[in-house]
């Protein structure tokens, strides 16, 4: 049962928030204003992943934790340059789709719960996923861009996973002695599982674990290569101190993903043949296709066959949440209120719209590095870049079966996102657009005239 304390959707009645907190904030809000735009995005992301999300102020009923008052000065700053900084690329497919989603999920929670606090939690999840987009899409217009935020990603990595690390050691959170995150990790069958400034292990490690594609893409790029070795190491410490399998796994898809560069011309293949093996397995297998991940253990502590049971009472309770989604999934059977799947989480918020539109934003992500780096072909930059990215976009697939996104990792994929949108949407050269060789003989004729 919800504390009493709480009011809809668990935000607290009170505000609460750390003083040292309360500085930090307000040193970050004037630096997100007044720095200049290309520098803007490093007290974004330090805020937002070093602030744990229970720290929160609450304004006329309305709840603004640390990363909430963060988009909000980004959209200030965005609105103060509007007429200077267009979102570059224009206002692409992917950013409709995001959009679309975003509101949809929006408009349909608060359809089927008709209550002026669950409209209240709809915006603020709105302005989280929907703000915190155009923040980033506003900020990352370019490769430089984008090689600045990966290097704040990989320095949080190496400094959240020296801490995970000490959890570990002392079983002792350093960010909950701020609040807002537990100051004791959880323990299962006597695994420490370390969570640093996020809510939960999972997301923790699902942040480290989907970090390591980018960050091999910097290693490429030759930029700050001193710090790539340690944030390697930082982010597969957050994977494995948070002892989930669906981090190990994502970390493994990644990783997967990149191996597969050789091949790159060839993924049709790999593509039909994935569809082939599902349909195989689902001919010859006593279960269903998806009751695989009930064999999955790559921990010895997983709850694998929760998440096979989530999979297959969603399905099979398509009725009651295909049209406005569902508060009742916990009646579906054990802890079923516990929706540790992106995918089912979209399904019982937004219905089979969002759950489409969450599906459509993935493929198009994917259609559109697989179009543009055909474009590229022959240019090992352009090609590279959008390889990894989709080896990133690749791993969030994986680790969105094991977790769904309520904390700091939600924006940790919204800027993965955006670097998709930002990579794919502008003017990339061509083999077409290389300046020809100059003909030796009418260079001759030239010279000589």
């Amino acid at each position: 049962m919800q504390p009493a304390h709480y009011r809809f959707g668990g935000g607290s009645t009170g505000t609460f928030i750390n003083p040292l907190v309360a500085v930090a904030l307000v040193i970050a809000v004037l630096l997100i204003l007044f720095l200049p735009r290309n520098k803007v995005i490093v007290p974004v992301l330090l805020a937002i992943f070093l602030i744990p999300k229970g720290q929160e102020l609450l304004l006329a009923g309305a709840h603004f934790n640390g990363y909430r008052i963060v988009v909000v000065a980004g959209l200030a700053r965005w609105f103060m340059m509007r007429r200077t900084s267009p979102l570059p690329g224009g206002f692409t497919s992917i950013d409709r789709l995001v959009t679309v989603l975003s509101i949809s999920v929006c408009v349909v929670f608060s359809l089927r719960w008709m209550e002026a606090q669950a409209v209240i939690k709809a915006l603020g999840d709105l302005l989280d996923a929907l703000g915190g987009y155009f923040v980033f899409r506003f900020l990352i217009r370019d490769r430089q861009d984008m090689t600045l935020a990966i290097q704040v990603m990989a320095i949080l990595a190496i400094v959240i996973g020296a801490e995970m690390i000490n959890e570990q050691r002392t079983r002792q959170n350093l960010f909950g002695e701020l609040g807002g995150t537990l100051p004791i990790p959880e323990v299962r069958d006597g695994k420490v599982r370390s969570l640093g400034p996020f809510r939960h292990a999972i997301c923790a490690g699902a942040y480290g674990a989907t970090l390591v594609p980018m960050l091999v893409w910097l290693w490429s790029e030759r930029k700050s290569r001193w710090m790539i070795p340690p944030a390697v190491a930082g982010a597969g410490a957050m994977a494995l101190t948070s002892h989930s399998s669906s981090n190990l796994g994502a970390l493994a898809a990644g990783v997967f993903a990149l191996c597969l560069w050789p091949f790159r011309k060839r993924m049709r293949f790999f593509r039909y043949g994935i569809v082939a093996i599902l349909v195989a397995l689902e001919i010859v297998m006593k279960g269903p296709v998806w009751s695989i991940l009930e064999h999955i253990n790559l921990t010895g502590a997983s709850e694998s066959f929760h998440r096979y049971q989530l999979i297959d009472t969603f399905i099979r309770h398509f009725g009651d949440w295909w049209l406005v989604g569902t508060g009742d999934n916990g009646s579906w059977g054990w802890e079923m209120a516990d929706t540790s799947n992106q995918y089912v989480t979209y399904g019982i918020s937004g219905g089979l719209l969002a759950f489409s539109l969450f599906i459509a934003l993935i493929a198009r992500c994917f259609g559109r590095l697989g179009a543009t780096r055909a474009r590229v072909q022959g240019i090992f930059r352009e090609e590279w870049v959008r390889w990894c990215l989709g080896s990133a976009l690749f791993a969030y697939v994986i680790v969105y079966f094991g977790i769904d996104l309520f904390d700091q990792l939600e924006f940790a994929w919204l800027a993965l996102v955006a670097m998709i949108a930002m990579t794919v949407s502008g003017r990339v050269p061509s083999r077409a657009m290389k300046p020809k060789r100059p003909n030796v003989a009418e260079l001759r004729e030239t010279v000589c005239q």
